[in-house]
C-alpha cells in the first residue's frame, strides 16, 4: 500500500511540460550556449550550463547577471513549468529585485535527461548549489533560496542543511507529497518531500507566500509556525 500511495503521489508531482518549450544553441567546440525560446528574443548575457548530478543526469540551468547584485537567488521552479516558459520572468525579477538569479531544469524537464524523481531533484538543486559555489563564487550569505510549489521540496531539503542563508522563499509551498492528496495528520515512511518535517531545520529567515496571504517567519520559532500555517494544498 505504501509504495503505491509513494508512486502516486510523485506522479501527480511531476508534469513536465511535453514538448520542452526551449532548445539549446550553440556550444559546440566549447562554444556559448543559448537558451531559444519561440517569440523570445534571444540574450547574450545569460550563462546556459549543463550540470552533471550525482545520480548520473545532466541537467540544464541558466544564470542571469545582475551588474549590480549583490545577492544571488537559486530558483526552483513548479511542477509544470520548465525554464523556456519561465526565462522572462526570471529576467524581470532580476531586474527588479536586482539580483543574480540560477534557475534550473529538474531531470526530466527541458532539456535535462534523467526522469523527475524526489531523489533526484535533491541531487539537481545540490548539482547547481555546487556550481553557485565553485564556479560563481557564491557564499552562502548571499544565497536566497526559493522554491515555487513542488520546488519547495528540494529548496526545503538544502535549505536544512546549510546554516547561513540569506533566506529562503517558499512560494505555495506544499507540507508533504501526501499531504497533498489526503488530510493524513502524521508522517508515513513512504511519503515525499516531507517539507513539514525539516522546516525546522533551516536556520535563516523564512518567507511563506501562500494563496492570498504570505506570513514572515523569522526566529527561533518559526519551524512550528510554518508546520502550524502551512495548509495541504501548494
Amino acid at each position: 500500500m505504501g509504495g503505491v500511495t509513494s508512486t502516486i503521489a510523485a506522479k501527480f508531482a511531476f508534469f513536465p511540460p511535453q514538448p520542452p518549450s526551449y532548445a539549446i544553441v550553440g556550444g559546440e567546440g566549447g562554444g556559448r550556449r543559448r537558451l531559444f525560446v519561440q517569440d523570445v528574443p534571444t540574450r547574450e548575457d545569460i550563462d546556459v550550463l549543463k550540470l552533471r548530478t550525482r545520480r548520473g543526469n545532466d541537467i540544464v540551468a541558466i544564470h542571469v547577471k545582475h551588474p549590480k547584485a549583490s545577492s544571488t537567488m537559486l530558483y526552483s521552479h513548479g511542477n509544470a513549468a520548465d525554464l523556456g516558459q519561465m526565462l522572462e520572468l526570471f529576467v524581470e525579477l532580476s531586474n527588479r529585485l536586482r539580483v543574480n538569479i540560477m534557475a534550473y531544469d529538474y531531470s526530466g524537464y527541458g532539456q535535462s535527461t534523467g526522469k523527475p524523481t524526489e531523489c533526484n531533484t535533491y541531487a539537481d538543486i545540490d548539482a547547481v548549489y555546487k556550481c553557485l559555489k565553485d564556479e560563481y563564487g557564491v557564499k552562502d550569505e548571499q544565497l536566497i533560496l526559493y522554491g515555487q510549489s513542488v520546488g519547495s521540496g528540494p529548496t526545503v531539503d538544502l535549505a536544512s542543511r546549510l546554516q547561513n542563508l540569506r533566506g529562503v522563499v517558499l512560494h505555495s509551498p506544499i507540507l508533504s507529497g501526501l499531504r497533498v492528496l489526503y488530510p493524513v495528520k502524521r508522517t508515513y515512511w513512504f511519503d515525499i518531500f516531507k517539507n513539514i518535517d525539516k522546516i525546522g531545520m533551516v536556520n535563516c529567515p523564512v518567507l511563506v507566500i501562500h494563496m492570498k496571504w504570505l506570513i514572515v517567519l523569522m526566529g527561533s520559532s518559526y519551524g512550528n509556525s510554518a508546520s502550524k500555517s502551512m495548509t495541504p494544498f501548494g
